[in-house]
């Protein structure tokens, strides 16, 4: 014997939906993706910054003759510390928070999607 309810099957909207962990953006799941996600441009823009601090010191001692040349009156060292280390350092913030938000924004959008994805079946 089987059991049939009567009238139109239910439909499916957002207070009906399943509870997906995926497509809910305060849960753990979304939280810890969109995390991992700025987690590794988190790195990127440190490795970059990382380069440049390490790499002025590294080229002083393999390469001193090219980095005591003189530009606009300063040594090379001096010119890349003083003019040019500060329009780095604010170029990498920049592009972390650009991207940042980029990232939050299309996860959102993403999981926007899948809900109205499972609302239109």
């Amino acid at each position: 014997m089987t059991l049939m309810a009567d009238g139109p099957p239910a439909r499916n909207n957002r207070m009906d939906a399943p509870n997906d962990r995926r497509t809910d953006i305060h849960s753990e799941e979304f939280l810890r993706s969109l995390m991992r996600k700025q987690l590794r441009l988190s790195a990127a823009c440190a490795a970059t910054f990382l380069a440049a601090l390490l790499g002025l010191p590294l080229l002083n001692y393999f390469f001193p003759d090219l980095m005591a040349t003189r530009v606009f009156g300063f040594t090379l060292t001096w010119f890349i510390l003083g003019v040019l280390f500060f329009p780095l350092v604010w170029i990498i913030s920049w592009l972390f928070i650009r991207k940042s938000i980029a990232l939050e924004e299309t996860e959102v959008a993403e999981v926007e999607r899948q809900r109205d994805g499972e609302n239109d079946e």
